[in-house]
């Protein structure tokens, strides 16, 4: 084959150098007769001029076979991804058909190939990510996992050969695309050395100069590095070996762009970096031993050297969604210093090498590819789901690939997995539908906490109930998981329906008592001629006392005697002489007292009506219900007219008496128009308020502009509150603040 391709001397050489070295590693995966196969089919792409170098200048043949064997050699893939990748071009340019390769290697080749053809067109036309592109892209990767091995080893593969090829524009727009897609995508999949190797090179062609500052210093440091590391390590492999334990220990000098990034973080020079290094003990254990051999060097090497609790990872009890398995502590060594040990199995390292495609080398290991599965799916259904733009799109990529799930556990140690962002009161609901609906608080690490507060892995949280809670509204504004939302939107309807049942079950009792046979079409016009629009808020008042039972039956009898008397004569007129207006007083008033409002008042039960949520400082008037004592009003509550006229000598006066004390909950609407900064100006002037708290905030903006949004305050009294809503005013934006 090499005498008949007409290629430079030097590429020559390389090709030869890479067939040799393919065939050393799949000497077990290929026949004779895939080696002949494949020999002729790339010597027909030659000979017919079919493939042509790529903008680096770069010849696809040879870079193919480096591909295959990153593929082989670095993460482990098996006969069919090699195949793929040596023959996609071929099918690419027409050299041979999809269906040729299906019949002579399988289905399982031809859909590989297809998949990565796929990606390649796309790159054809438009290199750059954008949001039709990259959403095709990656629904392309779903297709078939190995497609995602495939596109990283070929990204690999074209960083280690740019540096001195192309133009700088070209090199940075492959830098970019590997730092934010394929970087993440590599460490998604545990592939960690490629992974920091992406992010090296990306740092090499986008800020070279911080790049050989941060290789200079390395290599100055080095000969002392070693010694520190090999003093450090020499009493630990002592006692390891007493212990009988089969081992080795690696001492491996973190990435170049992990320095930078703690440079950055911490805001420092190179110098001012210590834990430049890790050393990694693996274990030659067998399966089921290893945990418990790797807690015994833990337990050794915590007795040698003082560790910093705050920076341990147990990755072995609760592995990563990746598969990553590993011990990692940080002990004080000689001289002051932090040294990071990870300790791990031959298994666990080859998989941390590796990535998931290593799994496949172990039998026995569950769920070796579940995992990456599931990732696959949310992510192709976020893709599949339209209306993202661009920056969303790349923005909800990127949180997806960083962002791992939260893992917290029971008093009783049982592991539960939630979405990042997850409070208590979604663990609640995860745990059980009753345990969220009476959930009131938990404790998270032996502290009592709010429902609201988020969860962070490994705490252990309790949940504490109570009989008489119920799911509230505003639970909706800050529970994150559908499933505790769904449960609590269902429970609050259900609330409703009981309620309206309750109240229908009262009328139609009370109707029967009084030996009075109820029409539903006669009292559905009475419900609509009392001014309800919905028979559900005709119960829904009944039900909260606003409306008293006794009234609607007056008013139902009423109706009858009307259409009974209606084909009798007109009743006389009377003269208007000696006719007295009633004054509103008079018709509203059936008690003169006064009730005085105290927190020391005794013998009379009263309460604030929810309707309109009086506070102090409001005029206010008390309403005697059937069996709660008095509830108070606001005198412009949207219900006062409705019960001065049908239920005046109920009504009573009431004034506030005293100082307010405690705080009283308001809600207040503000409307405005939709701009950067005003929802945080408002609850910036809410914060600064003496004794006023935020328990709730939600904003809807709309397409003319404007948003409307509710906000939920704890506050004393009136005075203070009307002084609040004059400063929200204020606010640059805002047009119209109501109670």
């Amino acid at each position: 084959m090499e005498e008949k391709l007409t290629l430079p001397e030097e590429e020559k050489v390389l090709l030869l150098d890479s067939i040799k070295k393919l065939q050393q590693l799949t000497g077990d995966m290929f026949t004779a007769d895939d080696f002949r196969i494949i020999r002729d089919i790339m010597f027909d792409c030659e000979q017919q001029d079919a493939l042509k170098r790529n903008a680096f200048g770069l010849n696809p043949i040879v870079f193919d076979l480096q591909t295959a064997i990153i593929l082989a050699e670095e993460i482990g893939l098996n006969r069919a991804s090699i195949l793929s990748v040596l023959l996609h071009d071929s099918v690419a340019v027409g050299v041979r058909s999809i269906d040729y390769i299906r019949e002579t290697f399988g289905d399982d080749v031809a859909h590989i190939i297809r998949g990565i053809i796929k990606v390649n067109e796309l790159y054809a036309k438009n290199a750059s990510i954008e949001t039709e592109n990259f959403r095709d892209l990656l629904l392309s990767f779903a297709e078939d996992m190995r497609v995602i091995f495939i596109i990283i080893a070929d990204r690999v593969n074209l960083m280690r050969q740019i540096k001195d090829k192309g133009t700088e524009e070209e090199r940075v727009k492959v830098a970019t695309e590997a730092s934010h897609l394929y970087a993440p995508l590599a460490h998604k999949l545990g592939l960690y050395l490629i992974k920091s190797e992406l992010e090296d090179l990306s740092l090499k062609y986008l800020n070279a100069d911080v790049y050989y500052m941060i290789k200079e210093k390395l290599a100055e440091t080095k000969k002392s590095r070693d010694k520190y590391i090999a003093d450090f390590i020499k009493p630990i492999e002592e006692k390891l070996s007493a212990a009988g334990l089969r081992f080795h220990v690696k001492g491996r000098t973190k990435s170049i762009h992990s320095i930078w990034q703690k440079m950055q973080k911490q805001k420092c020079k190179f110098e001012g970096i210590y834990d430049l290094f890790a050393i990694r003990i693996i274990i030659d254990s067998e399966l089921e031993k290893e945990k418990q051999d790797c807690w015994q060097v833990f337990s050794i090497v915590t007795d040698m050297y003082r560790p910093n609790p705050k920076r341990m990872r147990d990755w072995l009890s609760v592995p990563k969604s990746n598969g990553y398995e590993s011990l990692h502590i940080t002990v004080m060594g000689p001289e002051g210093k932090w040294v990071e040990i990870q300790i791990r199995t031959e298994r666990m390292d080859e998989i941390a090498e590796r990535g998931v495609a290593a799994h496949w080398r172990y039998k026995g290991v569950k769920d070796s590819g579940a995992k990456l599965e599931e990732w696959l799916k949310e992510i192709r259904s976020v893709l599949e789901t339209g209306g993202t733009s661009d920056e969303q799109l790349v923005d909800q990529f990127k949180v997806d690939l960083y962002s791992d799930e939260v893992f917290v556990f029971t008093p009783k140690g049982d592991l539960f997995k939630l979405p990042v962002g997850s409070t208590v009161l979604d663990f609640a609901f995860f745990v059980h539908t009753n345990v969220g609906c009476h959930c009131q608080g938990g404790k998270v690490n032996g502290k009592n906490v709010h429902i609201r507060t988020k969860l962070q892995s490994g705490d252990q949280v309790e949940i504490l109930t109570s009989p008489k809670q119920m799911p509230k509204r505003d639970w909706l504004n800050f529970a994150v998981t559908s499933k505790a939302k769904n449960k609590i939107r269902q429970s609050l309807s259900e609330q409703e329906m009981k309620t309206i049942s309750l109240a229908k079950e009262m009328i139609e009792r009370k109707f029967k008592n009084r030996k009075i046979e109820m029409d539903e079409a006669r009292m559905a016009r009475l419900i609509k001629r009392m001014g309800y629009k919905h028979t559900n808020e005709f119960f829904q008042a009944i039900a909260e006392e606003v409306l008293d039972v006794n009234t609607v039956i007056e008013r139902y009898v009423e109706s009858i005697e009307r259409d009974n008397n209606s084909g009798n004569d007109i009743n006389p007129l009377h003269s208007a002489e000696n006719f007295v207006a009633a004054t509103p007083d008079d018709k509203a008033q059936g008690n003169k007292d006064v009730l005085v409002l105290d927190n020391n008042i005794k013998g009379i039960e009263y309460s604030l009506a929810k309707c309109c949520n009086p506070i102090y400082g409001d005029d206010v008037f008390g309403f005697v219900t059937v069996n709660r004592g008095i509830t108070i009003h606001r005198c412009d509550c949207p219900n006062a007219r409705r019960m001065r006229e049908s239920m005046g000598y109920r009504v009573i006066q009431a004034r506030w008496a005293g100082k307010g004390s405690g705080q009283y909950p308001v809600t207040l609407r503000v409307v405005g128009h939709d701009d950067i900064g005003i929802v945080n100006n408002i609850t910036s002037i809410i914060s600064k308020e003496k004794n006023v708290l935020l328990r709730g905030i939600s904003i809807q903006s709309s397409e003319d502009g404007l948003f409307s949004g509710t906000l939920t305050i704890m506050i004393q009294e009136q005075k203070q509150l009307s002084g609040l809503i004059k400063k929200i005013q204020t606010v640059k934006g805002v047009k119209q603040v109501i109670r």
